[in-house]
């Protein structure tokens, strides 16, 4: 019984071995993976804008909807900032149109839409943050004011860019 029971515990460990052995070429190399997903335009032509749909549906907003729409949770920052300076050089003013970001280029403008109030508004990247994980941007307080954001501290919102910015300092 003893024996039968090693015969079978050795043949399970060649089969897993073996197994493993085989199994990293079961996948397709990745420069292979790259080149099936990558959509090759065949023309000019492919590259051109889907025309917007004439009526005014909710699909068809949602089809006009901008595809680089980052969405997440904002708040704001203000008077405890106010004329200090910024990651991009220049003094904070907490009533400009300003935001910080992790990571977009200084100078970069993105309309920022508030989906709890569905008010949007326009604002210039010049500072780093925001310090919690949690959040995508921090606005300044006229920002937050204009999109309903003020009284409830954080909310949720939509970003798109509307034109990226150089990356200098100030």
């Amino acid at each position: 019984m003893l024996r039968s029971l090693l015969h079978l515990q050795t043949r399970f460990y060649f089969l897993l071995v073996v197994f493993l052995l085989f199994l990293p070429g079961c996948g397709a190399p990745a420069a292979l993976e790259e080149t099936v997903n990558r959509v090759v335009p065949r023309d000019r032509h492919d590259w051109r804008p889907a025309k917007a749909a004439s009526n005014t549906s909710k699909a068809s907003r949602r089809a006009r909807r901008p595809r680089h729409a980052l969405r997440g949770t904002a708040s704001w920052y203000g008077k405890r900032f106010q004329g200090r300076p910024t990651s991009s050089g220049e003094p904070f003013d907490r009533r400009s149109l300003t935001a910080a970001h992790r990571t977009l280029p200084f100078g970069t403008v993105l309309r920022v839409t508030s989906l709890d109030t569905g008010r949007a508004v326009t604002v210039r990247i010049n500072d780093r943050g925001p310090v919690s994980e949690s959040r995508i941007i921090d606005l300044s307080q006229a920002a937050a004011a204009r999109i309903g954001l003020q009284r409830m501290g954080i909310g949720r919102v939509s970003l798109a860019v509307v034109k990226m910015g150089s990356g200098r300092r100030r």
